[in-house]
């Protein structure tokens, strides 16, 4: 009788190879991908930023309608008025000293 000696059949160690190449493939896309967690916190971070500038869009927003109702024919608030013309006009009372 002859001893013979096995190796392992291509087609095992093909397999093998493609699924560790497919497993590498997917966690390198879960990781780095269009969709990965990098990708999260980038959106994330990114969504902070933006509802931070909101919020102060919403404050400058809300100062803005304060002015505009003190300046309105219902309520009418007379030192923003004068205050508005000065500005507008570069006007000064007589009785004021301007500094440059």
């Amino acid at each position: 009788m002859s001893v013979r000696k096995s190796r392992p059949a291509i087609g095992v160690i093909l397999f093998f190879g493609i699924a560790f190449s497919l497993g590498i493939y997917f966690t390198f896309a879960a990781v780095q991908g269009d969709y990965g967690l990098f990708r999260r916190a980038e959106v994330e971070a990114e969504s902070r930023i933006l509802q931070a500038e909101l919020n102060a869009m919403k404050v400058e927003r809300d100062r803005m309608e304060n002015l505009t109702k003190r300046l309105s024919d219902e309520y009418l608030d007379l030192d923003l008025l004068d205050q508005q013309a000065r500005d507008v006009l570069g006007m000064i009372r007589s009785d004021e000293i301007v500094i440059r």
